[in-house]
């Protein structure tokens, strides 16, 4: 069974994306489809980014954890707000922190905001970053507008069927690169 690392990027207060990490871990687990590691950036609460991970002398243990959770991931998921029409540093933090974690690893996007097009403008931003650093981002959207209203603070969906059958296009598109990533690199 692979395994999946979800970043959950925001770190705001009363952040509301993280709901939508919490409903891909349960739908993957229940599914059986993967076993899920939510790796919360709130926790982290990493410093801003002054090197990356390789040329730091002293890097902290929450460097080096996040760095081997990457590496030992098949995949990612990254679950990010849209910012003023950005991602937040919080996650561009972590991006240029690794470089060798993410050469080739598929990661998928899923995109939140409270208005209406569901972060739909943050996904060249964070997908042109991840490419330039030899990611493999996978060929599929997962924007979720008025987030808010989409998932109660458990991760549980107001339109549990609707979700669900978004949520199994997007995540078969992950496992699937996961899959032609096992079979390329063995």
């Amino acid at each position: 069974m692979p395994h999946i690392a979800i970043i959950s990027s925001s770190v705001r207060m009363g952040r509301n994306s993280h709901r939508t990490a919490l409903y891909f871990k349960n739908f993957m687990e229940s599914g059986n489809l993967a076993s899920v590691e939510i790796l919360d950036l709130l926790e982290y609460n990493f410093p801003i980014f002054e090197e990356r991970l390789r040329f730091f002398e002293k890097p902290t243990t929450e460097m080096l954890d996040f760095a081997a959770k990457i590496k030992a991931a098949d995949g990612v998921l990254i679950v990010t707000p849209e910012y003023n029409g950005g991602y937040p540093s919080s996650l561009k933090n972590v991006v240029d922190l690794l470089y060798d974690e993410w050469r080739k690893k598929p990661v998928a996007i899923c995109t939140n905001s409270a208005g209406p097009f569901g972060g739909a403008q943050v996904i060249t931003s964070i997908q042109f970053s991840l490419w330039k650093i030899g990611a493999w981002t996978v060929p599929a959207m997962f924007p979720v507008p008025k987030v808010q209203e989409a998932f109660d603070e458990n991760g549980v969906p107001v339109d549990q069927a609707g979700m669900d059958k978004r949520a199994t296009v997007f995540i078969n598109e992950l496992l699937w690169c996961v899959e032609a990533r096992k079979r390329m690199v063995t």
